[in-house]
């Protein structure tokens, strides 16, 4: 057994198929002055193809993972449309009189190496994409056949050095039980399409192998853990069917959960909502009985292409959620860009904190233009469903105030054009900042909703990296500050008739369900995985007495007091409740 980096949730249990990996070992093919002019036409050929065979694969991904994530594609036609990456290959074979997969090769090279040096996740992700598009080019230069994966009806375990979007979008699902990968990083564009696919992941065990994995090895993958088991032992395995099974039989039973109204014993009832990027999670989440979207991430519409998305672009995904919510409620918050999420063709600021930096609404007030073209999509679609938006990172009123007169000029642009959108269109803020709890009895007065972003909230009021392996440990969502933030912006919200929602990590832990009854929380909003769990428990607990729980929780003075009593809670109501459900 080894431990990689879990990366897509699930356990996978069979034979390995090992992806070859192409190492390209080209000899210095020297041309004459006269051959310049084929060797630049067989480059202009293969890049011609390569965009064609890029096209075609953002064809088959919109269909079958939906647009959100087809964007990937767009940034591997901006790398061959890159003046930077094309003459750099062009330079070497007019210079130094090179063939021109020698050039390609040399080119691919150069910028990987320069990008891995980087002490930057996101610039690694780059590296990657280039070497994907610089090998598809050399395949069509040298006339290398892709590689075929196994056509007989028996799924399998895929392995690799390194898997791209490219060799991804070929597999079928339902022919791919898991993934192991040698290197990537739980971020990379390929986690997150295995994500999307719901196909267990766990990548980086490179080096902690004992022997290579070969083709017909028994995997067992554990893609919450990480784990990698090779040729297990009967027993390991039978192990591993159980937890699988168990798993299976838990989705089916919670399943049945999805048209229940999330209501506690005593009839106090909270939206579970879910917090989406792409139209493919609405589906998911919709299966899984939300009652609308807290939040629709609208960055990755952004990200991973070669240009901002035009007004157009962006209301036809925000139509689609709109329509398929059917009057519920979908909150779309406006671009949260800057720290670790940068965009390819949009050079930001170095800044030594970036975190504390040009972002979000900064970023948005900052380009008005850009802001406009959102707002003006987000309204026009507003005329096909309950659509609000949302700001990110506020800190003072008069943020507020300047991105709602932004959204005013906008609304006035599109009458003036004669173009439907909603008359009122519900405008709410993320509270993720001490700052903006520290007044939000003043944002109150300016605001519909608030929705307290508690992934952030968390980190910036305990001044604590959750991903720095050094002090992720004093990352702690039941550290008594966290408790008394919260409660400081509810009890503010309430004097004004400001509805409450919760989003984040906190607000899909079981854990959490008395804070939430105790505080009168309006809406949860979180992952679509999250929601029948969250409703489950909701549905064996009650809020009568979670009130007096919180009562006795803010009586406590550590983390691990609060901690403690909230998981003797839960489990004392899992005992005396049992499954919602009945088990199958």
């Amino acid at each position: 057994m080894i431990q990689g980096l879990p990366a897509s949730d699930g356990i996978a249990i069979g034979k390995a198929f090992v992806l070859p990996n192409w190492e390209w070992e080209l000899p210095e093919q020297m041309i004459g002055v006269g051959d310049l002019a084929l060797e630049f036409e067989r480059l202009y050929e293969g890049v011609k193809r390569s965009k064609y065979e890029i096209h075609k694969l953002k064809l088959e991904m919109d269909e079958t993972v939906g647009a959100g994530e087809s964007g990937i594609f767009e940034a591997h036609l901006a790398i061959l449309d890159d003046p930077v990456f094309m003459n750099e290959i062009k330079g070497i074979i007019q210079r130094q009189y090179k063939a021109a997969e020698v050039a390609v090769k040399e080119a691919i090279d150069h910028f990987v190496t320069m990008f891995d040096l980087l002490d930057d996740e996101y610039m690694k992700e780059r590296a990657l994409d280039i070497k994907d598009v610089g090998n598809r080019l050399l395949k069509h230069l040298l006339g290398v056949p892709e590689i075929s994966l196994p056509t007989d009806t028996q799924p399998f375990i895929l392995v690799a050095k390194e898997l791209t979007p490219s060799q991804l979008i070929h597999l079928k699902p339902e022919m791919v039980l898991g993934i192991v990968t040698m290197a990537g990083s739980p971020s990379s564009h390929s986690a997150i399409m295995s994500r999307a696919f719901g196909i267990p992941l766990v990548m980086g065990v490179e080096g902690k192998l004992p022997a290579p994995i070969e083709t017909g090895d028994l995997l067992i993958v554990d893609g919450r853990a990480g784990y990698v088991h090779i040729n297990p032992n009967a027993e390991t395995v039978i192990r591993y069917s159980e937890l699988r099974k168990r798993e299976t039989e838990t989705r089916e039973r919670l399943q049945q959960l999805a048209l229940v109204p999330s209501v506690t014993p005593d009839g106090m009832s909270i939206e579970l909502a879910a917090n989406i990027s792409s139209i493919k999670e609405l589906d998911a989440a919709i299966r899984n009985g939300a009652q609308g979207v807290g939040l629709f991430r609208t960055e990755f519409l952004y990200m991973d292409r070669s240009r901002f998305p035009t007004e157009e672009e962006q209301f036809e995904v925000y139509r689609q959620a709109a329509e398929k919510l059917q009057g519920k409620p979908l909150i779309i918050r406006t671009l949260d860009i800057g720290g670790d999420k940068q965009l390819d063709y949009f050079e930001m600021p170095e800044e030594d904190n970036p975190f504390l930096g040009y972002r979000a609404i900064r970023f948005s007030l900052d380009r008005k233009d850009l802001f406009k073209v959102q707002l003006r999509a987000i309204l026009r679609a507003s005329a096909f469903g309950n659509v609000q938006v949302m700001y990110p990172l506020i800190t003072s009123v008069e943020e507020v105030r300047e991105a709602n007169a932004i959204l005013q000029e906008a609304k006035k642009e599109l009458r003036a054009e004669g173009v439907a959108c909603a008359e009122n269109i519900r405008t709410g803020i993320m509270i993720e900042v001490p700052a903006a709890v520290a007044i939000a009895e003043l944002l109150a007065e300016e605001v519909s909703f608030f929705s307290i972003g508690t992934n952030d909230l968390i980190q910036f009021t305990l001044a604590v990296d959750r991903m720095n392996e050094h002090i992720g440990h004093m990352y702690d969502p039941f550290h008594p500050a966290v408790l008394r933030m919260l409660k400081t912006v509810v009890a503010a919200a309430k004097r004004h008739g400001v509805q409450v929602n919760i989003c984040g990590e906190m607000a899909g832990d079981v854990r959490s369900m008395p804070i939430w009854l105790g505080l009168g929380i309006h809406e949860l909003s979180i992952s679509a995985q999250s929601i029948l769990p969250v409703k489950e428990t909701m549905l064996r607990t009650n809020a009568q007495e979670s009130r007096f729980l919180m009562e006795e929780i803010f009586r406590y003075r550590t983390a691990k007091e609060i901690r403690d009593r909230l998981e003797r809670f839960h489990a004392e109501e899992a005992i005396a409740h049992g499954n919602i459900v009945p088990g199958i």
